[in-house]
């Protein structure tokens, strides 16, 4: 996988985190509430950045779909935080690939603050600690 390709497959997944979050979101309350509106900022943060990298290399960012199909219902807050977990585990596959497949150097800090990130997120939403986040 090319960087240009990483680079664009973490902001696929970022752009359908964002769609899950919300999703997600409107089933919180409270301190998971907030827990997913730091999420979603983080996800619309790296989406940004993730878009302006691609546009300055030239290329054409990767748009939203219009919508997504869930992996699960969401109709509670467990199942809710069920979805950002699952979201994080994705995304950090994405940034693992993108960590791999970096050849500039901002692109790879980005790609590993990301992966340590969704790592971290991982165990706030539910999940146990991993010994190589994004490995598949």
């Amino acid at each position: 996988m090319s960087e240009m390709e990483a680079l664009q497959a973490a902001l696929a997944g970022e752009h359908a985190a964002l769609y899950g979050v919300g999703v997600a979101g409107g089933k919180l309350s409270g301190a998971k509430f907030r827990s997913a509106t730091e999420t979603f900022e983080r996800h619309r943060d790296n989406r940004d950045k993730l878009s302006a990298l691609i546009a300055a290399a030239g290329e054409t960012p990767v748009a939203a779909e219009p919508a997504y199909d869930l992996p699960q219902p969401v109709t509670n807050a467990v199942s809710a935080s069920a979805l950002i977990l699952v979201i994080e585990r994705r995304l950090a596959a994405a940034y693992g690939d993108l960590v791999e497949a970096a050849e500039q150097p901002p692109v790879r800090q980005l790609a590993i603050n990301e992966l340590l990130a969704t790592a971290s997120a991982q165990v706030v939403w539910g999940g146990a600690p991993v010994a190589l986040p994004g490995a598949v």
